[in-house]
């Protein structure tokens, strides 16, 4: 059953007043300049401020005509390798003195905000508010969404199929932990697309009602936390009870509410909930990082720098799956991931997950995957998608 969201439409959110900017073009309003001046940089910056407002409305516009053009012809509203591509130049072109994740941020909430003007999207997750998972559909589509918090993985996944959310993201696999099982399974039956990839750094922190480690008798957190953390836990905290829960937010939740709880999540979650930080990066690997998938109705157009999912099924016979893989070396087509999960109905048999450079729509790929259906029980393409990259990369 769904978590309870606030869900608003457009109409029913408040225009922001007008603001009377008429002074600030006045000259006789402006101070004489003086370098030392902080009144005569504060001008300056006004004058900026609203060079940057007319640009960013014209930016607008056009996005508004982009979008009215995609509703006619039929196209996608989110395009993630277009996204992309502009933060990315942007980082580039950064002078300075802003780092490159500030433009990034600065960036992908201008896109969030004009894409918008196209449609609101909705996109599932699973929550509460403040997990991973709500971060990366937050970096990933910006802030002028509406978030629809799951309770579950196969919540993210309905809510999406049944037409009551646009996307869902889901987790895929942990650096430290490895894959996500759940959602290797859910990935079999859907009929939703993989559309894009995000790379989350994950950052643990251990919190409490009031910061101090001699009270705490539990720690709660979710499972894959618990094992990304398991080598501080041993070394600070070896005589203390471990509980999972659902998720990291919830055992924030939970924290919140009694002192005698030590929870693993995010800062950003000790600060939602009152939460005192006892300890930050606590996670056993520094480069812990969550890849994430986004889901979604239609596939995506090629990029020119795409990974394909595909899951397949081998007869039980010496020799298949090498035989199977040999396709992809054939057509000289790098496979990046390999993963196994046991064949429902079938003992001892495995349905394989892949992923591999290129997008299903190249020849190559093409010919690759029509060679590998006919010496296969099962073949499904999960989706083509661009590749996310770090964001160390």
């Amino acid at each position: 059953m769904p978590l309870k969201t606030n869900r608003k439409t457009a109409a029913s959110r408040k225009k922001p007043e007008r603001v009377d900017v008429t002074p600030l073009f006045k000259e006789e309003s402006k101070p004489e300049w003086k370098p030392d001046s902080i009144e005569s940089h504060r001008v300056r910056m006004d004058r900026i401020n609203l060079e940057i407002l007319k640009l960013l409305s014209e930016r607008a516009s056009h996005a508004n005509e982009i979008g009215r053009i995609k509703h006619n012809s039929g196209a996608p509203v989110y395009l993630p390798a277009r996204e992309r591509e502009v933060i990315e130049g942007m980082v580039a072109a950064n002078p300075g003195p802003l780092s490159s994740e500030h433009i990034a941020r600065i960036y992908g909430e201008i896109i969030s905000a004009c894409r918008a003007l196209e449609h609101v999207p909705r996109v599932a997750y699973l929550g509460p508010e403040h997990t991973y998972s709500h971060e990366a559909a937050r970096g990933a589509f910006g802030g002028s969404v509406e978030f629809a918090p799951q309770a579950s993985f196969a919540g993210v996944f309905q809510e999406v199929q049944n037409g009551r959310a646009d996307f869902g993201v889901v987790p895929i696999e942990n650096s430290t932990e490895g894959q996500v099982k759940e959602v290797l399974d859910l990935l079999i039956d859907t009929p939703l697309a993989i559309i894009s990839e995000i790379l989350q750094p994950v950052r643990h922190a251990l919190m409490s009602l009031d910061g101090d480690p001699s009270k705490v008798r539990r720690i709660v957190s979710h499972q894959q936390s618990l094992g990304q953390c398991r080598g501080y836990i041993s070394s600070n905290f070896a005589d203390r009870e471990l509980e999972a829960v659902a998720s990291n937010a919830l055992a924030a939740q939970r924290a919140a509410q009694d002192a005698s709880l030590g929870a693993i999540a995010s800062r950003a979650a000790a600060e939602a909930y009152g939460l005192k930080v006892m300890a930050e990066n606590i996670q056993d690997l520094a480069q812990n990082t969550t890849r994430f998938l986004v889901m979604g109705t239609r596939g995506v157009p090629k990029s020119g720098r795409d990974k394909t999912t595909i899951l397949f099924a081998v007869p039980d016979k010496v020799g298949a799956l090498n035989t199977a893989l040999n396709m992809f070396a054939k057509n000289k087509i790098n496979i990046s991931k390999i993963e196994s999960r046991p064949l429902r109905g079938r003992s001892w048999e495995y349905l394989f997950f892949v992923d591999l450079e290129g997008h299903s729509d190249d020849p190559r790929v093409k010919r690759a995957l029509a060679a590998l259906k006919e010496r296969t029980l099962f073949l499904k393409v999960a989706g083509s998608y661009p590749e996310a990259r770090s964001a160390a990369g």
